[in-house]
Order: structure tokens, then C-alpha cells, then sequence
């Protein structure tokens, strides 16, 4: 059973002064826990970051051992077909690792409602600012940091900055961050969500975030 919740925020500006406008956030959610999806989206995530491409040798793709080495009997040792036995060093692998491909299917309608519940937990993280993807106009970490600091944004804890679009001059004044993470909202998931301890977003990117994820 899902409710749909409410959220309000008062956006700022780079100069960390309060805007007279409102942005909101409709956002659907469980009524009881949804930790489960989330977990699920977990999963997903990571499982779609294994490459898969793992793979051992068996005894008939080892080069060599095409020859007997020691006749069946007489010799008092134990005995032996091949020197590539998976027994022998430099033999084949028993059962090991072949390349295979790992997925973990989860419905879409699953995948937002897990996003926007995760949304909804994190609300008293989320920062709204003004115009922040043209804003940043110079190739500077510092001018970001300035801006962090107008706004109350603490740089030693992780951020996650949702954007509608990444222009080059944000991605220089952020990428020497090592705490903040810069992503698209098209391309929120809830691995980065759950990472962040303080998240901004603007007003271009929640329009986004409702066209993609919410109803």
C-alpha cells in the first residue's frame, strides 16, 4: 500500500540567502517499511558492476599433458594419466570460475518506489540551490567551496549534487572534491542516495526527478 507524502523547501542562492519562492517534492511511498526494496535495489546496483569476465583453465584447456607420464604399473607410484591433473601443479582448476553473466531483475514501478522512499528518509538532507548549473562559471574548486560555505554545506561529509545538466565548468569546480559526487538526475539511483549524507538539488533537477521517477 502506497501514500503519497509532501515535501516543501525554501531554495537559496549561491550566496546562501533564503529565495521567496517554494519548491515542492510529491513523493510516493510505502506505508509500512520499504527497507526490503531498497535492498533489492541494492543488489541490482551492484550486481550490475560485476563484469563477469573471471575464468580458470580446466584440465582439457591446459596446455600439455598429452603424454602418460610413467607407465600404469611396476613403478610403486600412485598413478597418473596426465601431468595437467587438476592433482598436479600447473593442472587444470576443479570447478572453477567461468565467465557468466549476473543479473538481478527488478520492476521499474519497484526501482522508483524505492528510490523516492529513500528520498523521503533522506528530506532532512536535501538542500535546494538557485540557478547552480550556471552559476558555476569558472574553472575553480574554490568558487564551489565558497559556495558550500554560504549555504552551510559541510565539505567532510559526503555530498551528492543532483544536477539537470553538467557543464564543464561544474565539473571541473567539483571534480578535486573527494566528498562530493556529481550525477545527473536522469541518472539518480539509490546506491549514491544511500552514500550521502547531505544531498543538493535545484530546482531544474526536481523538475526532472518528477518527470522520471514520480508519478
Amino acid at each position: 500500500m502506497t501514500i503519497q507524502k509532501f515535501i516543501k523547501y525554501t531554495p537559496l542562492d549561491i550566496t546562501g540567502k533564503s529565495l521567496n519562492s517554494t519548491q515542492e517534492l510529491t513523493l510516493n511511498i510505502l506505508e509500512q517499511s520499504g527497507n526490503y526494496l531498497l535492498h533489492k535495489d541494492l543488489l541490482r546496483h551492484s550486481s550490475l558492476k560485476r563484469q563477469g569476465t573471471v575464468s580458470t583453465k580446466t584440465r582439457s584447456e591446459v596446455r600439455g599433458g598429452g603424454r602418460k607420464p610413467w607407465q600404469q604399473k611396476g613403478t610403486g607410484r600412485a598413478r597418473a594419466g596426465s601431468n595437467r591433473s587438476p592433482l598436479w601443479k600447473g593442472g587444470g582448476v576443479i570447478f572453477g570460475p567461468k565467465p557468466k553473466i549476473v543479473s538481478f531483475k527488478l520492476n521499474k514501478k519497484e526501482r522508483r518506489l524505492a528510490l523516492q522512499t529513500l528520498l523521503y528518509n533522506k528530506k532532512n538532507n536535501i538542500v535546494i540551490i538557485e540557478n547552480l548549473e550556471d552559476g558555476v562559471t569558472e574553472f575553480k574548486t574554490k568558487n564551489f567551496l565558497t559556495i558550500c560555505k554560504n549555504c552551510q554545506i559541510d565539505t567532510n561529509q559526503k555530498i551528492l549534487l543532483v544536477v539537470s545538466k553538467k557543464t564543464a565548468a561544474l565539473k571541473a569546480a567539483t571534480q578535486n572534491i573527494k566528498n562530493v559526487e556529481l550525477v545527473l538526475a536522469s541518472n539518480l539511483n539509490t546506491f549514491s542516495l544511500l552514500k550521502a549524507k547531505q544531498i543538493i538539488l535545484t530546482p531544474l533537477s526536481i523538475n526532472d526527478i518528477k518527470e522520471t521517477y514520480c508519478d
